[in-house]
């Protein structure tokens, strides 16, 4: 009797154990996901638990829930954005934000009759009518009545003729966004590169979340050139110093 009594217990306890990883894994981590820049939800971000199959998307509100373990890693990703990786811990409710890549592209602006937008921090939005300035006529052929305001019964067009289209503008645009680009070839090939950011988060010790804030900080200290026409050398140097002096504040 006291052999099986035994033998019993022993069976429970294995039991136990072995469904032990079960039990711990059924903590559910949510919370909203925002953009750095402006604090607005984001919708359509991956919510990914590392090493697992639990892969979500945000909704409009910026809501995710998935299951995870403490100590399992959160990876947030989101086209246009740095990706973001976060150890769980003990709190199950997160508020997280990622940062938006495009802060350094240029400012410009694309009309399309009846509307304009404008393109700035990555982001198209509409111009309101109401900051727009009047059309000018300088330089351009003007016929109608002289004496109507509107112009009514004429013609009134502004400007060379076949560089007002609506093709030339949006190729105009396009080809300086190209050529801009091309001018900062040497910093995306320093600071997109997986194994330059690998070799100095481990000489330097850092996590992915400390090595995206100093990404970030590196970016903004140097807008005011923004790297055009850099050698990718000259790029990696800057950003060695940089990153040496910033990990003494980290660690």
């Amino acid at each position: 009797m006291l052999f099986l009594s035994f033998m019993k217990f022993r069976l429970l306890l294995f039991i136990y154990f072995a469904f032990l990883p079960a039990l711990v894994a059924q903590r559910s981590y949510s919370g909203n996901v925002l953009d750095a820049n402006d604090k607005n939800y984001l919708e359509g971000v991956t919510v990914e638990v590392v090493g697992t199959d639990q892969v979500k998307t945000t909704n409009t509100r910026g809501y995710f829930s998935v299951k995870a373990n403490v100590g399992d890693t959160l990876r947030l990703s989101y086209i246009g954005f740095i990706e973001q990786k976060i150890v769980l811990a003990e709190e199950t409710f997160l508020m997280l934000q990622i940062q938006d890549k495009a802060r350094l592209l240029p400012t410009f602006e694309v009309k399309s009759e009846p509307y304009a937008f404008r393109f700035k921090d990555g982001k198209l939005t509409l111009i309101d009518p109401d900051e727009e300035k009047s059309p000018s006529t300088k330089g351009g052929i003007s016929a109608g009545y002289l004496d109507s305001p509107n112009q009514t019964g004429g013609v009134a067009i502004a400007g060379v003729l076949s560089s007002l289209t609506k093709r030339a503008r949006q190729e105009r645009e396009y080809q300086k966004k190209q050529e801009w680009l091309r001018r900062r070839a040497g910093y995306y090939e320093i600071i997109e590169s997986d194994s330059i950011r690998q070799n100095f988060m481990v000489k330097y010790q850092l996590e992915r979340s400390d090595w995206d804030k100093i990404i970030i900080r590196f970016n903004e200290g140097n807008n005011y050139h923004e790297f055009l026409d850099w050698s990718k050398d000259r790029v990696y140097a800057t950003l060695s110093e940089f990153v040496q002096r910033e990990s003494q504040w980290i660690n």
